[in-house]
């Protein structure tokens, strides 16, 4: 892991959309108060549990955000993308993460102070605004997948986690899923086997391919049908 600055916060090419909301001035400011760290395959970023004094900008590579149980039974609430700004809710609580976040892949972090964050947030009404819509939409996001996890069954969960890979996260519909199929049970709330089965099933229906990792989507408009009726 590395903390060397690669990079100013001035000429970012995938810098955090409410960064725009800040002016020249805020912008050297949050440059100031961060530090950049690269992380392999497997390695934590956060720790749940952990004190939570900076927040998490992933500028490269994909994460995973989840929830550790008892027994090592994880999971994954969401896949972290580039351009993200990881702040968890226990943040404003008792300062600590409520989540763990692992690498993927190969990924580039920033590390931002949260006392910059909450400063800025008190002083650029803008950016406060832009804080709000962020979580707003993480926390409707974690409603559908509350629901998704409640109310569909086992096939109709594993669909909509294929075509979360397909439509947002590596938009397209032949792909390295990156998970592993025990990843895969922690994301759609199902077991190991279970994974294995359905996507065999999945398979021999002739709506997807797959071959270990690689997956591809031959009846897409059949797959939203089961994501949907699942």
């Amino acid at each position: 892991m590395s903390d060397r600055l690669a990079h100013s916060c001035e000429n970012c090419p995938v810098a955090w959309e409410n960064f725009k909301n800040l002016s020249d001035i805020e912008i050297k400011l949050v440059n100031e108060n961060r530090y950049e760290a690269s992380f392999r395959p497997g390695e934590i970023l956060i720790k749940q549990g952990s004190p939570a004094a900076s927040a998490l900008f992933l500028s490269s590579g994909m994460a995973k955000a989840y929830v550790e149980g008892p027994d090592r039974n994880n999971n994954i609430l969401d896949i972290v993308l580039p351009s993200s700004l990881i702040i968890g809710p226990g943040v404003h609580i008792d300062d600590r993460y409520a989540f763990s976040v692992a690498a993927l892949t190969n990924v580039q972090t920033c590390f931002i102070s949260f006392k910059i964050i909450n400063q800025l947030i008190r002083e650029n009404p803008e950016f406060a605004s832009g804080m709000i819509k962020d979580l707003s939409m993480k926390s409707l996001i974690a409603h559908k997948k509350l629901v998704s996890l409640t109310q569909k069954k086992m096939a109709g969960r594993l669909a909509e986690a294929l075509l979360l890979f397909s439509d947002e996260v590596f938009k397209r519909d032949n792909f390295d899923i990156i998970l592993t199929r025990q990843e895969l049970g922690e994301l759609t709330n199902m077991a190991k086997e279970s994974v294995v089965r359905i996507l065999k099933e999945l398979d021999s229906l002739g709506v997807i391919k797959s071959d270990c990792s690689k997956i591809q989507i031959l009846d897409k408009t059949r797959l939203r049908m089961i994501s949907e009726k699942g």
